[in-house]
């Protein structure tokens, strides 16, 4: 391996890194806090469970279809104020307003009026987070050029993103607490608008602050006008297909697909174990340890894991890196067959600092390998750069995981035996829970592995990548 030192000028500075942090934290505690909420729409509001589903996945189709879209439209923006703030800072500002808006429903409301409303602003509201979040996503890839320096740029935000998943699984406690709020529908109410205001604020910080590639003689860039939209589908069209051609991010793809999927399908596993298992179905007793499962989680994600892989990738390579970080998860979810032991609750968290190399090594890793893709794409397909584009394709990667995720655990759970209506589980269908928790993030992340095998973009022909960009643009 090949080690290099960052120049000054493809370093960021630390007020940049924190920006897009805060943008990172933003694109967390947005997603986050709606998974939450919309659970109350069947407590708070009454929202037959049917049509909750409906609230679930039908705005994750029309949010798949935008997202390419925004990428390829910020990808050919001319702005004096470059590619990608624009759409951030107003995206941000909406995004905030519009989550606020979204949630303020009434019981008193028919169920079908809560619907259609919520339907529709969900519409809304993923429109301006479209806005926002994609092109932040490409601003990360163009703001250094620097193969090791995109490791820490990225490791840096996931740390702050990190901070969302900290605070989120206690809106379970604070939104149920007749202390706090006089029902569940008020707390709800009252923390969207805080939530909203909270990312409207820190969502407009990369916008005004993080710097991206000087764009201003770009070349290849589209017109985008009302006269040009059927030869945009078509550019845009053309864009993905390039896209999907290119191998390395192909890999990427597969393996994020992978790792994410197993994770999300039994991320909510361990909530029904700690509470079925551990505390023999007594909510009460259960208390708020899936809470404290979930922060202690994200804390050694952001404080231990992320600092841990940047090390290593600038050590050994991102490939090797993602190998490691992967391979270390797989033995953590192994030792959940000891950790969740009922007579000694606090082993819980021993699994924890191992398994948190599975997802803080995707996306600290993945995204910094996405941006060294972004440059054999201009080397291969030359300009404009595609960082929107590829941005967007990978996010919808992870939402497609997502979306399967939670379609097929319920099916696994449905498999397993598990009674929903039941405060004690059969003690087979407790073993096949705790089985399949175990087994399926394992085998999705060794799958993953195999993806990643034979990726072959490495520091060395990055950096010559690089270096033939330099001599192509015609800079210093």
């Amino acid at each position: 391996m090949n080690h290099y030192t960052t120049a000054a000028k493809d370093r960021v500075p630390l007020v940049q890194k924190a920006a897009f942090g805060a943008g990172h934290l933003v694109n967390n505690l947005l997603p986050g806090s709606l998974g939450i909420f919309m659970f109350f729409l069947l407590t708070a509001f009454g929202m037959d469970p049917f049509l909750a589903g409906l609230l679930g996945g039908l705005p994750r189709i029309y949010d798949a279809i935008t997202d390419p879209i925004m990428g390829f439209i910020s990808d050919n923006t001319k702005s004096r104020f470059g590619r990608r703030r624009p759409y951030i800072f107003i995206g941000a500002i909406s995004s905030g307003i519009l989550f606020a808006v979204l949630w303020q429903l009434s019981p008193d409301n028919t169920p079908m009026y809560n619907f259609w409303y919520f339907l529709i602003f969900s519409l809304v509201y993923l429109t301006g987070n479209t806005i926002f979040s994609t092109p932040l996503i490409g601003l990360g890839y163009e703001m250094t050029s620097d193969y090791n320096e995109r490791t820490r740029l990225m490791a840096f935000s996931q740390t702050v993103g990190q901070v969302a998943w900290m605070i989120v699984p206690w809106f379970w406690v604070l939104i149920a607490n007749p202390n706090l709020f006089e029902s569940q529908a008020i707390g709800v109410r009252r923390l969207s608008i805080i939530v909203g205001a909270v990312c409207m604020l820190l969502g407009i910080l990369p916008a005004i602050f993080c710097k991206g590639i000087d764009a201003t003689n770009m070349e290849g860039r589209v017109k985008i006008t009302y006269k040009t939209l059927f030869s945009n589908l078509m550019d845009l069209f053309r864009a993905i297909v390039q896209v999907s051609k290119n191998k390395p991010f192909m890999k990427l793809c597969g393996a994020t697909f992978l790792i994410f999927n197993g994770f999300q399908l039994v991320a909510s596993f361990s909530y029904f174990i700690i509470v079925f298992y551990m505390f023999k179905g007594d909510y009460g007793l259960a208390g708020n340890w899936p809470a404290w499962f979930s922060t202690v989680s994200a804390i050694i994600t952001a404080f231990l894991v992320i600092p841990v892989i940047s090390a290593i990738a600038n050590r050994v390579g991102k490939r090797n890196a993602f190998i490691i970080s992967t391979f270390i998860s797989v033995i953590g979810y192994a030792l959940k067959w000891w950790g969740f032991n009922p007579e000694n609750p606090w082993l819980i968290f021993m699994p924890l600092p191992l398994m948190a190399f599975g997802i803080g090594g995707l996306f600290t890793l993945m995204m910094s390998m996405t941006a060294d893709v972004c440059d054999l794409d201009e080397l291969n397909n030359g300009m404009p750069r595609k960082e929107g584009t590829f941005g967007a394709i990978y996010w919808w990667m992870v939402k497609l995981g997502q979306a399967i995720a939670l379609v097929l655990g319920g099916l696994v759970l449905k498999l397993v035996g598990f009674d929903q209506n039941a405060t004690i589980q059969a003690s087979d269908t407790i073993t096949k829970l705790r089985i399949a928790d175990i087994a399926i993030p394992v085998i999705t992340a060794l799958m993953a592995i195999v993806v990643m095998w034979k990726y072959d973009l490495s520091e060395t022909k990055a950096r010559e990548i690089k270096m033939k960009l330099v001599e192509r643009r015609g800079e210093l």
